[in-house]
Parts: structure tokens; sequence; C-alpha cells
């Protein structure tokens, strides 16, 4: 008889997300009049940009001529013109020198964060901040790991830290957060290098917002911290860089030198996609290099501007309610105390003002009582959105 993982028992029935999709398609169906305005997934709302469409368009074409058709990659991991792209594109803004060999181009980081944990034994303890993105919880429940959470709270403005009675093998972090939209800085990532180098434990970086940080102080790539090659996988993504959510193409970069239990986790990482990932597609890759060109950068920072003055008009919307809240400077989301059950906040305002968003206890047992908006929306949607809550809240 066939037995299935029982680990698959630990996670909640529906992951998050789709809780929240059932719950507005119900509420449609029996308010058909009703204008929804979603600030709950993060999903975009701008096309993409003129350089990335013309990019994706030619590749097109050139897929249907049998003079410059492409079949299986030559290098699974990505072609040499968007590695070089993106190893320039760390060099020239980051000041971070990275090797072709380092870097992995994939379908979206959600899916590298929750695969790279088959380079690991079940047996590592895994450190998760609390509240924080829920696939690194669950792809690690699914595998029925030890996980051992880090409160984040308003205290310490939801970036907790490592202490000398902390223990863990893996370490997963995501700044800008999601959902927080807290940022850590170079002093406190600092402190979780030297410790996972001290613990000989690995960090899982997810800089999947990194281009929103406005901040020129605070770090965008965990690599700008030094020795953190010798501890630390990155993940990136185009999804809300360059609005590839429908399009898929992030990135991960495994340094060379990074080692663990003896064993190089670069030469692991790739031994695992060769055998499990085919490539992500030439179309789509040669999409995304357009993104790390000067017209391409230029184009995706117009858009992220605009994301951002929505997030504007949230939070100076919150101040004016006196709402306490915290994100929208260097990140897209905003992340505010909502005073109740987060789940009735919830309700409350698909039900009053016909807002959606995602209660923050989805995001852990930290994020009771809190609640997150994205700026995703249009700019039209989004001032609706804030003035409704005004009217309603004031």
């Amino acid at each position: 008889m066939v037995k299935i993982n029982a680990n698959y028992k630990n996670l909640k029935q529906n992951y998050l997300f789709a809780n929240i999709a059932k719950k507005v398609a119900e509420y449609s169906s029996s308010h058909p009049s009703a204008k929804i305005i979603k600030m709950g997934i993060g999903d975009v709302t701008q096309p993409l940009s003129q350089p990335v469409v013309l990019a994706l368009a030619k590749a097109s074409i050139e897929m249907g001529d049998k003079e410059t058709f492409r079949g299986y990659a030559p290098d699974e991991q990505g072609y040499p013109f968007i590695k070089d792209r993106i190893s320039s594109y760390y060099r020239d803004n980051f000041d971070v020198d990275l090797d072709d060999r380092e870097i992995f181009v994939s379908d979206g980081a959600k899916s590298d964060v929750a695969n790279f944990t088959d380079l690991f034994s079940d047996d590592n303890t895994i450190i998760i901040p609390d509240p924080v993105y829920p696939v690194y919880m669950d792809s690690n429940l699914m595998l029925g790991r030890k996980i051992r959470l880090l409160d984040g709270n308003d205290e310490n403005g939801f970036l907790p830290m490592p202490n000398e009675n902390l223990e863990g093998d893996i370490i997963y972090l995501c700044s800008p957060n999601n959902p927080t939209g807290a940022v850590y800085t170079r002093e406190q990532l600092k402190q979780w290098v030297d410790f996972a180098i001290d613990r000989k434990a690995i960090i899982l970086f997810d800089a999947a917002y990194e281009a929103f940080i406005a901040d020129e102080n605070l770090p965008h790539s965990i690599y700008e911290i030094p020795d953190a090659k010798k501890c630390a996988v990155e993940f990136c993504s185009l999804s809300k860089t360059a609005g590839f959510t429908g399009t898929r193409c992030g990135y991960t970069i495994v340094p060379e030198q990074l080692i663990a239990d003896g064993e190089s986790l670069n030469k692991m990482w790739m031994r695992r996609q060769t055998t499990k990932f085919n490539g992500t597609a030439y179309i789509i890759q040669r999409g995304a290099a357009a993104v790390f060109t000067k017209d391409g950068q230029a184009s995706c920072k117009a858009v992220i501007d605009y994301y951002m003055g929505n997030a504007k008009i949230m939070t100076d919307t919150m101040s004016k309610l006196s709402i306490w809240h915290i994100g929208g400077l260097n990140s897209p989301y905003v992340w505010l105390k909502c005073g109740m059950d987060s789940w009735e906040y919830f309700d409350l305002l698909l039900n009053d003002i016909n807002v959606v968003g995602t209660p923050g206890s989805g995001f852990g047992r930290c994020g009771a009582g809190y609640f997150r908006l994205t700026a995703f929306n249009t700019r039209e949607n989004t001032t609706e959105a804030m003035e409704r809550f005004l009217k309603h809240f004031k």
C-alpha cells in the first residue's frame, strides 16, 4: 500500500493566499456590484517595460527561424548573456564581484527558496523569523524538520537578531521583509553573518525586494557584508522589480567558497538543478537580460517609483488616522497594527469598505493583531482605497 508523506498533515489546509482568494470570491458572488480593491496578494498591475517587451518579441521571432532556433540550453543554469548582466549589476551597484558559475537563473525566488532545502539533512534545526513569508515555514514542515521561530515585534522593529542562546543550522532572512517591510542595516546583517560563521550555520537570504530600497545606507545584498560569501545563499526575483509575476524569472547566487559539512553547496545545487530543473526558457531569459540594460533599469526604476508613490499615499493615510505602521519607505508593503484579530479585520475591510489585505496572522504567530497592505495596485485604486479608509476610520 502506498504511504504518503505524513508531514503534509502538519500544514494548514489551504495556502494563505488561496484562502484569501476563496473568501473574496464568496463575497463577490453575493455582492456582484461591489468594487473590490485588492491590496492583499503581492501581484503587480503595471505592464512589462518596453525594453523587456521588445527583447521578448525579438527572441520569439528567433525561435521561429531555423537559423536562430534554440532547444535545450547549453547551460541549464542560465545563458551567459544574462549571467554577465547580473554580475555587472552586482559589481556596478553593490561593489560585489560574482563569478558566472555562482549565478543560477530560475523561474523565480519562491521555487528556489523552497527547493534549496533539498541540499540539507532533515536533522538540521531551522531558524525562521516570525512573521515571515509562508514558504519558508511550509517547505520545511513538509520535510518534518525542527523549526525554531524568532519573534519579530514592534519592540525590535520586526527585525529579530541572534543571541548567545540561539541554536540552529539553517537561517532564513528576508530584507526588505515580506510582510513587514522592515529592512536590516549593515550592522545588523554583520551580526547575523558573524553568528552564522561562528556556528557553522548557513543563511538563506531572500532579497526579492532589494530594488525598492531607497535609503542609500541600507544594504541591497548580503554580499555587501564582509565574509558573507562564506555563509550565505542569496535569492532574487524579477517579479516585483520588473513585473515578471506572470513571466517568471529569478536567480539564486551560491558562492563557490560556500562549504557545508565539507561539501560545496555550489556543486550540490548544480547537481540538484541539473536533475530536477531543465532551465528557464530562452525567450524569458532574453526579456530578463533586458531588465539589466541602461534603458531597462530606467524603466524599472520608473515603475518602482510609481509603486512607492502608492506606498506614500498609504503611509500618509495611516499617519492621519494615527494607525501604527512600518514599511512603505524601502518596501512596497505597509504593515499596520489593526487592534483586533487579523482575520476579523480582514472581514471588516472586505465587508465595510470593499478593500482586501492580508491578515498578519497568516504570516505567523507574531503577526496576530497586524495586517499587510501592498502598494502594487493602480494609483487610482490606491487613492480610492485610502479615501475609504479615511472615511470609515476617521
